[in-house]
């Protein structure tokens, strides 16, 4: 099986980049993803992760990661009392990121190449791959939440992630780096109010039950209401890849690692998405 095999979200507060700073009740995220990255490398064998993050802002264009190793330090721009400069070495995978531009182009979505020698990666990239892959195994290719992209782009665009590795015979896992309901509040003990947590479990629950088309056709009411995180681009990302996925005549259904955790008003959850046939051989 080729394409994008499965595709995720994570969680990336800043307080998980360090463990000397993650609360208790985070705890359960850093775990939930080093258990499904151990899980994805072993079972599934992934040629790529392709990342999508919320915290690399792009206005216009859907901007592709075209080089060969990532290498770099890793700060916080809005905290760096707590990520104040972390290494990181992963490799790139060129061919991919100049297939993706090619096939974004063909689905006329706005794009550009990122082969800046001086780019870095934000925290949304870095610090859940530090847990997915911490012997940095498996090359990345990285993109923004384009600010100009409707959600109905997003759709296009994680169709165009599934296309090219399909096209290129990769095993690709998508990885979208985005909190859930994400209207903040100052103190990071504090929970979303219990109407979006609600919607928060309901949105997950019909993704975990393989309710892939009803979660699509709800999403932008959801994502408003419990103002998600880069108006839910990311996510709405994510469901394009899923919706790509499930044209090749299979499910999409989910699991939850972990538990549902607060920061700062926002929620938080590590979730896999596959078929029923893959999601049997993952642990």
């Amino acid at each position: 099986m080729t394409g994008v095999i499965a595709t995720t979200v994570v969680a990336h507060v800043p307080t998980l980049g360090l463990a000397k700073n993650t609360p208790a009740y985070q705890e359960t995220l850093v775990a939930a993803e080093r258990a499904m990255g151990d899980a994805l490398r072993s079972v599934l064998k992934p040629d790529l992760w392709v990342v999508v993050s919320t915290h690399w802002v792009a206005t216009f264009d859907w901007l592709v990661t075209m080089h060969a190793m990532h290498e770099g330090v890793c700060v916080a721009d809005e905290a760096p009392n707590l990520i104040s400069g972390v290494p990181y070495k992963f490799r790139g995978d060129p061919e991919f990121a100049n297939a993706l531009i090619e096939g974004f182009g063909e689905a006329e979505i706005p794009c550009a190449r990122n082969d800046s020698s001086h780019y870095e990666w934000d925290y949304g990239t870095f610090v859940p791959l530090q847990y997915l892959d911490p012997d940095s195994e498996v090359p990345v290719v990285c993109l923004p939440s384009v600010l100009m992209a409707s959600h109905e782009e997003c759709l296009r665009a994680g169709a165009a992630v599934h296309a090219t590795a399909k096209r290129l015979g990769r095993r690709v896992v998508f990885v979208t780096s985005s909190a859930f309901s994400h209207i903040l509040a100052r103190g990071r003990q504090n929970w979303p109010t219990p109407e979006r947590v609600a919607a928060d479990h309901r949105f997950i629950n019909r993704l975990k039950e393989g309710g892939l088309q009803d979660a699509i056709g709800g999403f932008t009411e959801y994502s408003r209401f419990v103002g998600a995180e880069m108006g839910g681009r990311p996510l709405a990302t994510m469901l394009g890849v899923a919706q790509a996925m499930a044209k090749e005549g299979k499910a999409i259904v989910g699991r939850q690692y972990g538990d549902y955790a607060q920061s700062s008003g926002s929620g938080n959850a590590v979730l896999l998405m596959t078929d029923p046939d893959t999601m049997a051989t993952i642990a």
